[in-house]
């Protein structure tokens, strides 16, 4: 049950308020931490603020559940790219270890790991037995609405980090799922090659596109190629420049089989309209340039994409005082993963993560 909501300004809280019926309003995270009538604190900030309110909210006794990714660095975006790895590290042990030293639970909102999709390519795999050799996965789409996704300092990084947490952190998932599976540990990435660009500022490009993305010192295209401790692969592949709607796929290579998964778009719903406004106000699909042509509309968007079965499993996890499926640990490695990305684009060359 919702008890409280906290926001930059009050007329955005009590507007959230007066939808959900809510009594306490917060305009300081560190008073709603400290009321007592609050149990969990979901974090659903702008990302560079999100490991000092989950910080906070461990240090007060709440557990935390912190929408993806769990924190980057914020600064200039010409800092050298070994010191931001560092210091997104940094930012992610801080949180880790303030929810150990609490006892609380850490819940990650990586909500493709929940997807149905993907919980069926999941059990696919555990039944055929086959062996992964590659995933190849993708978030991409025509830019973010928000300002905030434009600059290093408030975003922490461009598509990469916005959207690819959401790519990587499922390739980093089935990896962790099967090496517990085959010997009762994750496999985890042993490396990163990763290369990035601004399309939307090529000289060809200036004021002839339809695409949303605004970026000023991020990118908004990235590729990464991950090497596992196994020796399989991965790639995925994160942009904002991507036209016709929103794509989330993954696509499992096995060693008895394929299977890929479409979050978005699926073929449930499909449907054609020949102008905008044929369908009136029923809602479609995010991000699609027009409504009218033919479209993939999901009949029940949230449920597909893992928004009820990740907030299901966090709350029983909190419950029985177990780690959800998606939690600190996928956190972190994804974070790692992403920051080495950009240390190996600025230095076009392989980086190798540590481990023990």
């Amino acid at each position: 049950m919702l008890t409280a909501v906290c926001a930059r300004t009050r007329e955005s809280a009590e507007a959230f308020a007066e939808r959900h019926d809510l009594a306490a309003v917060f305009t300081d995270y560190r008073a709603l931490c400290a009321s007592s009538d609050v149990d969990v604190v979901d974090v659903c900030a702008t990302t560079d603020v999100h490991h000092e309110v989950a910080v906070a909210a461990a240090r007060a006794g709440k557990h935390v559940i912190v929408e993806k990714p769990l924190t980057g660095w914020f600064g200039d975006g010409d800092e050298d790219r070994a010191r931001m790895l560092e210091g997104a590290l940094r930012n992610c042990d801080a949180v880790l270890e303030a929810v150990a030293r609490a006892g609380v639970t850490l819940c990650y909102a990586e909500d493709f790991v929940y997807a149905p999709p993907v919980t069926k390519l999941r059990r696919l795999i555990d039944a055929g037995g086959g062996a992964i050799l590659e995933l190849r996965a993708e978030e991409s789409h025509s830019g973010s609405h928000a300002a905030y996704a434009r600059r290093w300092r408030t975003a922490g990084g461009g598509s990469l980090l916005r959207m690819g947490s959401h790519p990587i952190g499922v390739v980093l998932h089935l990896k962790h799922h099967e090496g517990r599976a085959r010997g009762g540990r994750p496999i985890r990435a042993r490396s990163v090659v990763a290369d990035v660009a601004r399309l939307t500022a090529l000289p060809a490009v200036q004021g002839r596109h339809r695409l949303r993305a605004a970026p000023e010192d991020v990118e908004d295209w990235a590729v990464a190629v991950l090497t596992f401790e196994d020796g399989s692969k991965a790639t995925v592949h994160s942009n904002d420049t991507t036209l016709g709607g929103v794509r989330n796929v993954v696509t499992a290579y096995l060693s008895n089989g394929v299977v890929q998964a479409n979050i978005t778009p699926n073929t449930s719903v499909v449907a054609y309209a020949p102008e905008e406004r044929a369908w009136g106000d029923e809602y479609v699909t995010e991000k699609v340039e027009t409504r009218a042509g033919w479209q993939f509309p999901s009949p029940e968007e949230d449920w597909m994409r893992g928004y009820p079965q990740e907030l299901e499993d966090f709350v029983d996890a909190i419950a029985a005082g177990r780690e959800p499926v998606s939690g600190g640990a996928l956190a972190r490695e994804v974070v790692e993963v992403i920051y080495a990305g950009y240390l190996s684009a600025a230095t076009g060359r392989r980086v190798d993560l540590p481990r023990p």
